[in-house]
């Protein structure tokens, strides 16, 4: 990939344009960097296009620093959040992270990559130090912030701690000494306090390059909050199954930002769709790119074959994992078997007619499970008792 698509595919802004592509096209080895907080134990699609931006920058030999935010992650990033996020023990947070790395590694080259974690030096800092980087900013940078204005008119708590999170992250970028950050567009105030820090700190301040943010399988933001997430742990046929699922406005959009497929095949399916196409096929196609990229192309073949006999053709499949479920209640069993992602999410889904034993759509919450039946959600996921 060259360096005028590097800067503009999935990219919504650069800041600075000019200075970052002069530097690009001199053949400077810039240090890039992006942090991510594990909040969670699994990356998702919507982190995942940002590791395939840096990994576009490490095929071009730049060094890429990918810090796992084990500090930052306990305090809680308030960047796209319309309500307060409670901070998270270090246990948690530890809990998610033991698989950050690795999954990082379905991207990026993970031996030429600098992991790190920033309670290296986010821990060391004292109220001297903070005070000397609070400095650099005025309350009303802050409060300005479209969704911290929107709490407050609203009459909604807003912390200091949260408050200081961009100093954090700020403050990574002088740690690692970066020449360009990478985040999604929900990041731009935190990318910048890097900026006003590193010069606070007489450093060079860091480009940015900001991502477009990728819907989910519901067509919300794509969280693990909400559950309509596609993952890199997910399994070959999960993933495929999932990628189905997706509003047909959206194959564009994952096929621009979460592939590399050539830019010239994304305008001819993009095109297919706008002359009458049927969707369904370009959405298989994507599909099987995902779960090639992350599975390898043998799983991607049988992922379809999978897809197409169990739901085109409507066949229960003849391997379904077991869980030990029999005797528990559907909300339990939901739980246990990875169907919901907690007890609300799980009554949502009966609510929605969306869960099926045995064929039959769940209409109470007051069902328990036998040896034998199959949970199914929609038209993806299967689970038998045991």
């Amino acid at each position: 990939m060259n360096i005028d698509e590097i800067l503009s595919r999935g990219v919504a802004e650069v800041i600075d344009k000019n200075d970052l592509e002069k530097r690009l096209k001199s053949g400077e080895k810039l240090r890039v960097k992006l942090g991510i907080d594990p909040t969670s134990p699994d990356i998702h699609l919507g982190r995942a296009v940002v590791l395939l931006k840096l990994r576009d920058f490490q095929n071009l030999g730049h060094k890429i620093v990918f810090i796992i935010g084990d500090f930052t992650g306990t305090i809680g990033d308030t960047s796209d959040k319309d309500s307060e996020r409670p901070m998270l023990s270090s246990e948690i947070v530890k809990k998610n992270m033991k698989e950050y790395a690795r999954q990082a590694a379905k991207i990026l080259n993970i031996k030429k990559t600098e992991v790190v974690y920033n309670s290296k030096w986010l821990k060391k800092l004292n109220f001297s130090d903070i005070g000397f980087q609070a400095e650099a900013f005025s309350l009303s940078d802050f409060i300005d912030r479209e969704n911290i204005k929107r709490r407050l008119d609203t009459g909604k708590r807003v912390s200091l701690r949260e408050l200081l999170y961009p100093l954090m992250q700020g403050y990574d970028s002088v740690a690692v000494k970066a020449d360009l950050e990478l985040g999604g567009t929900d990041q731009k105030f935190n990318l910048l306090a890097g900026r006003t820090l590193q010069k606070a700190y007489k450093q060079k301040s860091q480009n940015i390059l900001t991502m477009n943010l990728v819907a989910g399988t519901d067509g919300r933001k794509m969280s693990s909050s909400w559950g309509n997430t596609i993952t890199l742990k997910d399994t070959a046929n999960d993933m495929f199954g999932k990628v189905m699922s997706i509003p047909d406005n959206l194959i564009v959009t994952y096929l621009t930002h979460c592939t590399r497929v050539p830019m010239n095949e994304v305008n001819v399916a993009e095109m297919r769709i706008k002359e009458g196409g049927n969707p369904r096929d370009e959405k298989m196609k994507l599909a099987k790119e995902l779960v090639k990229m992350y599975h390898g192309e043998k799983s991607s073949i049988e992922a379809e074959k999978y897809f197409v006999s169990t739901f085109q053709k409507k066949e229960i499949p003849e391997e379904i994992a077991e869980f030990n479920i029999a005797g528990k209640n559907i909300i339990e069993a939901t739980l246990a078997s990875g169907i919901a992602v907690s007890k609300s999410d799980a009554r949502r889904l009966i609510n929605e007619k969306g869960v099926k034993i045995n064929g039959e759509t769940v209409i109470s919450v007051d069902v328990t499970l036998k040896s034998g039946d199959i949970i199914q959600k929609g038209k993806r996921f299967f689970a038998k008792a045991k």
